[in-house]
């Protein structure tokens, strides 16, 4: 098996950070969603890995490589446009071969994965095996009306009145039978080729489709407070480990990472938190559920449930809490009304009341 991960989103709800980062960069505990992704995809036994990048694949690249950090080998597709999820497939045709393949949104987190319901596609092998949870409002999303052996009988792509409440999550499993299908149907009303419809043209021709239901943790990190929310539940399954320097005035508690080359002077750390390679944390106080990305400065600080990403500093201001702040970003004092809340982009300076 094979699989293909689509990473080629604008990411328009996470404006200001896709406007200079790609959205599946964009740390969880530490780590890029995409890299989860990765993961996810190994924990399979899958090693080749078609990734399907947009104008932002240079960046992808460069923070991916050739998917040896993960285990995996990666190739890289490009897609000029998007054009809808059963154009990748179109695109990948090569890549793909005749081999089985697992098609993964790049944005995605299960961190529970997904490999009991690859097993039962491998054994079973129907032509194609979509991912399905229940979810409260599922005019959002494709939805999967199915039947009373859990056979696929009809897919709707975001409809106003669903007949289901179980909601297309992002993985789906495939044998070769699905590039007659995606090379058989028409642009959506959009302009997309929709794979939903290319699924349901193989139930429509009599293929075996079926659903799987996940139970596990699932979060489309496509809005900050999802990213955010996503980090919680990471950093609760998080262990203690110190390999920076923490001098005898810090107090951590709780499950706390200090990484590599990471200094904790005359602070306070309440776990679950990371504090990344080369990060200073002086003078301040770290609350709960806080990633603190590589080569940070943080003094005279109150920070907590946020995530900070590489080489922000922050300096002389209290009380921030449930923020995004990007790369290099500056925070600093001002006479202002104090926030609480800050979602700030990359290179960017900000004064906040201290």
């Amino acid at each position: 098996m094979k699989a293909l991960v689509l990473s080629g989103g604008l990411g328009t709800r996470l404006r200001p950070f896709s406007f200079s980062m790609p959205k599946q960069l964009i740390p969880v505990a530490n780590k890029p969603v995409l890299e989860h992704v990765l993961d996810n995809v190994r924990s399979l036994g899958v090693t080749e890995v078609g990734i399907i990048v947009g104008d932002r694949g240079q960046e992808i690249s460069e923070a991916i490589g050739d998917g040896s950090r993960s285990g995996v080998r990666v190739t890289y597709i490009e897609q000029d446009a998007p054009k809808g999820l059963a154009h990748t497939v179109i695109l990948a045709r090569e890549f793909l071969g005749d081999d089985d393949f697992v098609m993964y949104l790049g944005d995605n987190m299960l961190p529970e994965g997904v490999a009991a319901i690859a097993e039962e596609f491998t054994t079973h092998r129907p032509a194609a095996q979509v991912v399905v949870r229940k979810v409260e409002d599922p005019r959002a999303f494709g939805v999967a009306e199915l039947g009373p052996d859990g056979e696929v009988q009809r897919l709707v792509e975001k409809p106003q009145q669903p007949r289901s409440d179980l909601a297309l999550i992002g993985v789906y499993f495939f044998t070769p039978t699905i590039h007659e299908a995606v090379a058989s149907i028409e642009a959506s009303a959009r302009g997309e080729l929709e794979i939903t419809d290319a699924i349901q043209w193989l139930v429509t021709h009599g293929a075996d489709v079926r659903a799987s239901e996940y139970d596990g943790y699932w979060k489309d990190t496509g809005r900050v407070e999802d990213v955010l929310e996503c980090n919680r539940h990471l950093l609760g399954q998080l262990q203690s480990r110190v390999h920076g320097t923490v001098d005898a005035m810090s107090v951590l508690t709780g499950a706390v990472v200090v990484a590599p080359g990471a200094c904790v002077i005359n602070s306070r750390i309440e776990g679950p938190a990371i504090i990344g390679p080369g990060t200073v944390v002086e003078n301040s106080h770290i609350g709960p559920y806080t990633s603190i990305g590589r080569d940070c400065r943080l003094h005279r600080t109150h920070l907590d449930d946020s995530i900070t990403l590489d080489g922000a500093s922050i300096a002389d201001v209290r009380g921030l809490h449930g923020s995004l702040i990007g790369r290099s970003a500056s925070i600093g004092p001002s006479s202002r009304t104090a926030v609480h809340r800050l979602v700030v982009g990359d290179f960017t300076r900000v004064e906040v009341a201290a």
